[in-house]
């Protein structure tokens, strides 16, 4: 029976969804945990779930020999070494499209919010100051929203800004097929024009710093900068700058560079104390209807990983398609991606009159993954011998 271990409060549909499957050693742990607190939970472990807060280094991996299968039970990956599981014969699966809609309705508040200076006006109340002056307060009708990665979520930012009169304008590095009446521009451009900024591009060293001082000083004094996507993507420090000396109008940030590992840890930011910021706790996709299709998205992934062997959608990984077992024996073999490993796996099979009724084969820079149907009883000592094949990453038998 596999172990499963879900860290930092799952949504409980996704526990609902394994026992449905047969899987009830579910050890649940409603935060994050790190060092050895981490490794001792993870124990003896065939899968584990994930948010954002955990991070599943090389280190860590290392010392989870029996680890199988990690699930991110959210949009982003880069909180897990994708490279490092890889090499363990480990594919990572995340939930790319399940929180689309929530983010793109918090993007689309915030930008009104700030249009409207609501929270300069907020925080004025708060201080007992009737503020009903209308300068600097617009409505969103006729604005050009600037979408600086126009993909699952940019797509519907744009599909929704459109719906209350907005323009829109993109830039994406990657060619893009527009939504609407949305246009393609380059970056600097969108900057230019658009009166509302919004990010969601990936985290990594491409996006680090995206909009630093430089490109800021590009966007017009009344524009106002989103960022729900990643917090290394903005250059904070400029950022405030910017905001201090009003050559920003405002700004709504969801995710920092740094951000605290839970409630108890103080959250810490220059940008606290401006009237004209929206400070939220990484909760673009902290919405119950998100969280529940999330947790039934990942937690069929596993489910059909270790049932089936199925890789499709795996971020790091070869991708194979859903194929149900209906045969007596299904092996998974993930190897090192050279020459004559297949040759010589079914070189075994035929050793010993095994007749394969169905093979599966991907490749994935260094990793090739294959599926292979036996519809015989496979015998230990042959898993044996393919297990301690020279160029098997980790094989077993379903």
């Amino acid at each position: 029976m596999s172990k499963i271990v879900l860290l930092e409060k799952i949504h409980q549909n996704a526990v609902a969804y394994l026992q449905e499957h047969g899987f009830s050693d579910i050890l649940e742990v409603a935060r994050a945990l790190h060092g050895k607190e981490l490794l001792d939970a993870l124990e003896g472990a065939d899968a584990v779930g994930i948010r954002s807060n955990t991070h599943l280094t090389a280190e860590v991996l290392q010392a989870l020999p029996r680890l199988k299968i990690i699930c991110c039970f959210c949009i982003g990956t880069n909180q897990v070494d994708l490279v490092a599981a890889a090499q363990h014969g480990i594919p990572v699966f995340n939930a790319p499209f399940s929180n689309t809609r929530s983010v793109a309705e918090l993007v689309i508040a915030e930008a009104i919010l700030l249009l409207r200076r609501v929270p300069e006006k907020n925080a004025k109340a708060h201080r007992g100051v009737w503020d009903k002056n209308a300068q600097g307060a617009f409505e969103v009708r006729n604005k050009t929203l600037g979408i600086i990665g126009y993909g699952n979520i940019g797509g519907q930012v744009g599909t929704m800004a459109e719906s209350v009169g907005m323009q829109v304008r993109y830039y994406d590095p990657e060619s893009k097929l527009p939504l609407g009446n949305a246009r393609p521009l380059p970056l600097q451009q969108v900057l230019e024009q658009a009166d509302i900024v919004t990010l969601h591009v990936p985290g990594g060293t491409a996006t680090h710093n995206l909009i630093n001082a430089e490109r800021l000083a590009m966007m017009k004094p009344s524009a106002v900068l989103i960022n729900a996507s990643r917090g290394g993507v903005v250059d904070i420090e400029a950022l405030d700058r910017a905001l201090s000396e009003r050559r920003l109008a405002g700004a709504a940030l969801d995710v920092f560079p740094k951000e605290p590992r839970s409630e108890k840890e103080e959250f810490v930011s220059p940008l606290r104390g401006q009237d004209n910021v929206i400070l939220t706790p990484h909760i673009g996709g902290s919405t119950e209807e998100a969280q529940a299709n999330i947790g039934h998205e990942v937690a069929e992934k596993l489910v059909r990983f270790l049932t089936a062997g199925t890789t499709r959608s795996a971020v790091n990984f070869p991708e194979i398609a859903h194929q149900a077992k209906e045969v007596k024996s299904r092996i998974l073999n993930i190897h090192k991606n050279e020459p004559g490993v297949i040759a010589r796996m079914n070189a075994e099979y035929a050793a010993l009159g095994l007749n394969i009724v169905a093979q599966h084969l991907q490749t994935k820079g260094t990793i090739g993954y294959a599926i292979t149907d036996v519809d015989e009883v496979v015998p230990p000592e042959l898993m044996a011998k393919l297990c301690s094949a020279p160029a098997v990453i980790r094989c077993q038998l379903i």
